[in-house]
């Protein structure tokens, strides 16, 4: 769209201010430039978010944590099918070190699980963990992130304290947009945290040099607040906070620059337009130049707006329909065309899901049946289709520690978006919250937010993608000599999978020309042992192989996370007591599930596994290799020389060949097809298998072998390995070139139990005061945007807490709060 000006009267906000709209302007060079280096930047370096929702915030040793992934684009928080693993750690901060490790299969970008937490676990304070394989090219603050308390029944729940008091609060001032500007009124943003990381309230004042009063200001939530100073030329300021000891503590105000550009946002009184002021005081520069204004949303510029520079304060209007809801940068570029101001705000656009939960009943007795109707709708009362997860606990065990915690909607449209601790997430969307929106603009002038660099942007520098997206399990690393010197070339490799039910998968593969190697998109459940076998050249296996997997990413910890939970003694007794209750339930139930058999002679023939390695039946010809006929041998084809009627082998060594006798047609002998552990392979690739490590080789002659084909039409040569065999245990082998290891794979999904009291069972006699009623992680609504689920209350008169998260497919976020009240 071509760049349009309208020059309208002075507002009375600002003198001399010059009214812009805001429009894509493609046909400026500056802009066109800016605007194809960012749609490249963002295709290279697209983004994932995820976010884990947990039945609750603080659990026993013994219990398990039930949680569902979300998986979105970052871009437009689409429900992202990409990457289909996702990892989730439970971080120990204090030892800096993961406890416990699951990987998650995430199906149409929804990913439930579990993580049983073990009886050795220390009490304390955690940090739950999440990140896909794409997502470690960035920082891991963009990892999600949530802390959770692990109580013992042994210690009562006492907990190390996580910080030291400290009279004197952390208080930062940051001048809008950047930085204060000499001569020009500005708003200075504060925030003051206490040594845990918590906004403390504070007041003060702001003196100047000659220790006059410039200004006053009073923290209005959670430590921030602003005030405005207008800084004349030589001055430094200074604030000051009186402390509960009495004394003042002093904090400089960042100084003001002689010359610049500034930058103010009015995002709170006009219903269809953010306001931005832009301003400078230089002199001397070319009439002709311009500022730039950019307006980016989580990667898509949606505005930019060009500004002559003859403009000494001017005002850019932008629509907020043309935005989507959540997070926007604005970014100031002076006339150089380099980046000089930055400022966040908030669109908001209701562009939410409105979660309900309604029950039949008012309220219900001990062990009834709760029949609970979902229903999900936009802002307008339509229908939405959603994916959600719901909780319900008792809500006297297990106490809310934060009713504005994250949610799905918080940390969607706001923590994800930003760096560093975001104090009560969920706060800014109550609508029972009317100050909401100025107290979200003053957190948007406090907090960070970094995810690229203009100056990486513009220059073409794009870092490389490290970590690729998953559409499965990996196996990636490298291969080197022992001296840990590239190898040189190419190296062949044999990956075998080897499952817990002894079904094995066998891959054949080169790594590069450094011996990077990588295999994708693999999938296998639970602990499954792995090996990998190198060869470079004819026989040479004098490398070490690594495996990037066995190592975790790296725990970055800032700040230990501060937890405010907090029990009364009776309450936390109450809790361990009905925790412990519940847990020898479940073993019971468990118990129950075994059955004795009395002793009973079986008459049978002894089974012989199949070994699906082999097509065929009995083979025409079968050599076994031990230690007396393949001492001294180099190669198979050495072991079975002179052992099989009518198999001729010409030659010794790696340039020995074979013929089977009858295999040749008019153009004279066939070679015989080659297969490796029921892998088709060429002679050169099959020589190179040591004959320590083969078990047997069977021959098939004529009729015997055409179960492979016309491939077989010179009969057919198969090597059987002894790891090959289904019951074989490789897990202790240590041979050169050879990496064995035990990697987990994908996390098994347990099913919530929850008992039904409409069916009489022998463990309902116990008594029933779980903390953590109902769970469960996949409710789709339909076109009605209605679902319906159901559970039954336990033998507790309480409260019981119902919450429901989730999202849709185009990713409008929702949450839904209830309460069920038992008599």
């Amino acid at each position: 769209m071509r760049s349009v000006l309208y020059r309208l009267a002075a507002l009375c906000v600002l003198p001399a201010v010059t009214l812009f709209f805001s429009f894509r302007i493609d046909n400026d060079d500056f802009i066109k430039r800016l605007l194809d280096q960012f749609r490249l930047f963002n295709q290279q370096r697209p983004t994932e978010k995820v976010y884990i929702h947990t039945d609750r915030d603080a659990y026993l040793t013994g219990e398990t944590i039930w949680l569902k992934g979300y998986l979105v684009n970052g871009s437009s928080h689409e429900a992202d099918t990409i990457s289909r693993v996702l990892y989730v750690d439970l971080v120990d901060p204090m030892a800096r070190r993961v406890r416990l490790r699951a990987q998650l299969r995430a199906t149409n970008s929804y990913a439930p699980g579990q993580l049983t937490l073990p009886d050795s676990l220390a009490a304390g304070t955690y940090q739950l963990r999440a990140y896909t394989n794409f997502m470690r090219n960035y920082p891991d603050e963009y990892f999600f992130t949530k802390t959770l308390t692990i109580l013992r029944p042994d210690d009562g729940g006492k907990r190390a304290t996580n910080a030291q008091a400290d009279n004197r609060p952390d208080v930062q001032f940051l001048p809008e947009g950047g930085h204060l500007l000499v001569g020009l009124a500005g708003r200075v943003a504060f925030k003051a945290i206490n040594a845990s990381g918590m906004g403390v309230a504070v007041k003060g004042f702001v003196l100047d040099a000659r220790k006059d009063t410039v200004a006053g200001f009073a923290s209005s939530h959670l430590g921030m607040g602003f005030f405005m100073v207008k800084p004349e030329p030589a001055q430094t300021y200074t604030a000051y906070i009186p402390l509960s000891d009495g004394n003042l503590a002093a904090y400089p105000i960042p100084a003001a620059l002689e010359r610049g550009v500034s930058m103010q946002v009015e995002n709170l009184t006009n219903k269809e337009n953010v306001l931005v002021y832009i301003m400078h005081n230089k002199t001397g520069t070319d009439t002709t130049a311009r500022l730039t204004l950019v307006a980016q949303t989580r990667g898509q510029v949606y505005q930019t707006a060009r500004i002559p520079f003859a403009k000494k304060i001017a005002m850019v209007r932008l629509p907020r329909a043309q935005f989507p809801e959540g997070i926007t940068q604005l970014t100031v570029f002076d006339e150089t065309n380099t980046p000089v101001c930055e400022r966040l705000v908030f669109i908001h656009r209701d562009d939410q899901i409105n979660v309900s939960l309604v029950t039949d009943k008012p309220a219900y007795r001990n062990r009834e049946q709760v029949n609970l109707t979902v229903t999900t709708t936009d802002a307008l009362g339509k229908p939405q289709p959603a994916n959600l997860s719901l909780a319900v606990v008792d809500a006297r065990l297990a106490p809310e520690v934060d009713s504005n915690a994250a949610t799905i909607r918080s940390y969607l449209l706001l923590a994800s978006d930003l760096t560093g601790t975001i104090e009560q997430p969920d706060y800014y969307f109550k609508p029972a919250n009317p100050d909401r929106w100025l107290k979200l603009d003053i957190l948007m002038m406090t907090q960070g937010w970094r995810q690229f660099a203009w100056a990486d942007v513009l220059s073409g520098t794009i870092p490389s993608n490290k970590y690729p997206l998953e559409g499965g399990l990996s196996l990636t690393g490298r291969v080197v000599r022992p001296n840990q010197k590239d190898i040189g070339g190419k190296v062949k490799l044999t990956f075998m999978l080897a499952r817990r039910d002894s079904t094995r998968d066998i891959l054949i593969g080169d790594t590069d020309e450094a011996g990077n190697y990588a295999a994708y998109d693999l999938d296998f459940t639970d602990t499954t042992t792995v090996m990998i076998q190198g060869l470079k050249g004819s026989a040479n296996r004098n490398l070490v192989i690594t495996l990037d997997q066995l190592l975790l990413p790296a725990v970055t910890v800032l700040k230990v996370p501060y937890n405010p939970l907090e029990f009364k003694s009776d309450e936390l007794a109450e809790f361990i007591r009905r925790t412990r209750e519940y847990q020898e339930i479940e073993r019971q139930i468990r118990r129950n599930g075994e059955v004795l058999l009395n002793a009973v002679t079986v008459k049978a023939k002894k089974y012989k596994e199949l070994d699906s390695r082999v097509i065929y039946g009995t083979p025409d010809a079968s050599v076994k290799f031990d230690q007396v006929n393949t001492s001294g041998r180099l190669t198979f084809l050495d072991v079975i020389q002179g052992q099989i009627a009518g198999v001729q082998v010409i030659g010794n060594g790696f340039t020995a060949r074979v013929q089977i006798r009858g295999a040749a047609n008019f153009n004279g002998p066939v070679e015989p097809l080659f297969v490796l552990d029921g892998m088709p392979m060429d002679l050169q690739g099959v020589m190179g298998v040591s004959v320590q490590d083969i078990d047997r080789v069977d021959v098939l002659k004529g009729a015997s072998a055409a179960i492979y084909g016309s491939r077989a039409g010179g009969g057919v040569i198969s090597i059987l390995t002894k790891r090959g065999k289904p019951d074989y245990d490789f897990s202790n082998d240590v041979t050169p070139g050879t990496l064995i290891a035990k990697l987990p794979g994908y996390a098994p999904v347990k099913e919530f139990y929850a008992p039904r009291y409409d069916v009489k069972k022998p463990e309902h006699a116990r008594p029933d005061y779980r903390t953590t009623l109902f769970w469960v992680p996949m409710i789709q609504t339909g076109q009605d945007g209605k679902a319906t689920v159901s559970f039954f209350t336990s033998d507790a008169k309480t409260d019981l807490r119902v919450r429901a998260e989730g999202l849709t497919r185009s990713g409008m976020p929702g949450v839904g709060n209830g309460r069920v009240r038992v008599e």
